[in-house]
């Protein structure tokens, strides 16, 4: 292997997959098709697409959250099945279904305790991070009295606590005020100057062009387009520029009686 080549941190080896629908679970759908992708370590990485193309499909699966029906898939150079990898990792959803009664220092210590971190490194990070996210001065009031806004600050100072190789952001900019998204910037930029990987799923295509080294386009369930960020606009001609990033009607249909089930995309 060449000394140029960069490692990965992210691998999507022809990964598909397949949910049960219908009353008996005889019926198909396809949520994910064929995806290949790698993800160089320092990248910021945007994945962009209109709603259900698979976005969440495939970040779930890369958090083994969900398994894919077929394909490969490393994460920070192991199998993703190798659950060890996800002390090493950091995430950021856009609705956190957070304990209400925690304080704010109470949930820090708490995820601090189930990923193993020492007590003392994470009283010193939680309060390091509440400053950082300003909520310092809020930090002894229970979650459930927290703003949108809030409670996405809180949410990237949870995602920073195991000081994370890979950051994981899932629309990290939803509800958050001017000064809050300018810190969410800094934070990334922070992180792909310490060699760090962010993978970040939003809709803010502002956000995806001023931060990102690359990004993907999912429609469908398929890879529309994998390339730099200026080429997105260069590198497909307008009715495919279109079609990759409009909605698709007949998939979104497909797909609306699994969303009002149980939700396991």
């Amino acid at each position: 292997m060449s000394l140029n080549t960069p490692k990965h941190a992210v691998e999507f080896d022809r990964v598909s997959k397949l949910f049960a629908t219908g009353l008996l679970g005889r019926r198909r759908l396809c949520a994910l098709d064929d995806v290949s992708l790698k993800i160089a370590e320092g990248e910021v990485f945007g994945l962009i697409g209109p709603n259900r193309a698979g976005k969440t499909t495939l970040v779930k699966i890369l958090l083994s959250i969900s398994r894919p029906t077929s394909g490969r898939i490393t994460r920070l150079g192991r199998d993703w099945r190798e659950r060890s990898t996800l002390g090493s990792v950091g995430y950021v959803h856009e609705s956190q279904a957070f304990p209400r009664y925690l304080t704010a220092r109470q949930l820090l210590q708490y995820y601090g305790a189930l990923s193993l971190q020492p007590a003392a490194v994470t009283r010193r990070r939680s309060t390091e991070l509440l400053e950082r996210v300003g909520i310092a001065d809020r930090s002894h009031e229970p979650i459930g009295q927290f703003s949108k806004g809030m409670l996405q600050r809180l949410s990237l100072a949870q995602a920073l606590l195991n000081d994370p190789s890979l950051l994981v952001l899932d629309e990290p900019s939803e509800g958050m005020d001017l000064a809050a998204r300018r810190l969410l910037h800094t934070i990334i930029e922070e992180r792909r100057r310490l060699g760090h990987t962010a993978i970040l799923v939003s809709h803010q295509l502002s956000d995806v062009e001023r931060l990102c080294d690359r990004v993907a386009v999912l429609r469908g369930g398929k890879m529309a387009f994998v390339g730099p960020v200026a080429k997105l606009a260069t590198g497909l001609s307008d009715s495919e520029r279109k079609a990759a990033i409009a909605p698709n009607p007949q998939f979104e249909d497909a797909l609306e009686p699994f969303y009002a089930g149980a939700g396991a995309q």
